[in-house]
């Protein structure tokens, strides 16, 4: 564990409905980090995701998240954990009968901002980070999917967050737009946040290379930060 670490599992091993899904995890990641967490379904990806966000309680070892003790979390701290985490989901889950606006409005106001003004400022913030300063307005059925996975990230900005875990942020969209959010998550990660992004879409690689997290056979395998992509077997 280094003075930067913001995540740090040592030994760790989860399980879920009495079966092993993995053990003996081993892993720092340091603010500003980009990491992908790649692997089959079902080989551990989003029970990883879910351990890091307090979903799903760490087993066995050794588990710091943003300073916080996840072997000794009680319920209470919980929310205090997720302040300081920005969740990207795959199927965007926006509030559907509120424009983009009161959808980001309706976080902060549930994390316990109260200044109006400051709100409203926050809310132009994150949205000019995203490019979609001009968009506040619409509802998310007016947005393309590339639009709706922007809004996501810029809610999951709202809070300052040192992490952002992203679970299959790109599944839903097509390469362009894949693109350009794996672009936005990169830039946001040169501001200091370490980003996790669990993705079976190995095409963005190429382009993006970054280091490499595999679930695979009940473990977890450091990949190297460049794949060989003239080979296909090399992330198979």
């Amino acid at each position: 564990m280094t003075p930067d670490s913001i995540i740090y599992l040592e030994n760790a091993s989860i399980i879920q409905n009495n079966s092993i899904v993995l053990s003996n995890i081993n892993l720092n990641v340091n603010k500003g980090e980009f990491i992908y967490l790649i692997g089959k379904v079902g080989s551990g990806k989003s029970s990883i995701i879910r351990v890091l966000n307090a979903e799903l309680a760490l087993s066995e070892g050794t588990g710091m998240i943003s300073g916080f003790d996840l072997k000794r979390l009680k319920k209470r701290q919980i929310p205090y954990l997720r302040r300081k985490l920005g969740i990207v989901f795959q199927d965007f889950q926006l509030l559907i009968d509120r424009s983009v606006h009161d959808n980001l409005l309706f976080v902060l106001k549930a994390t316990g901002w109260n200044d109006k003004v400051a709100m409203q400022k926050r809310v132009q913030e994150v949205l000019e980070k995203v490019e979609l300063e001009t968009k506040g307005f619409k509802m998310p059925h007016q947005l393309s999917g590339g639009e709706q996975q922007r809004v996501v990230i810029a809610r999951a900005l709202l809070n300052d967050p040192e992490l952002i875990l992203a679970d299959e942020p790109t599944g839903n969209l097509d390469p362009e737009s894949s693109e350009g959010i794996l672009q936005l998550l990169i830039d946001i990660s040169k501001t200091g946040r370490a980003i996790v992004m669990a993705t079976h879409d190995y095409s963005l690689f190429k382009n993006f290379p970054a280091r490499t997290i595999k679930c695979e056979n009940g473990k977890i395998i450091e990949e190297k930060s460049a794949f060989n992509y003239g080979n296909n077997n090399s992330i198979n």
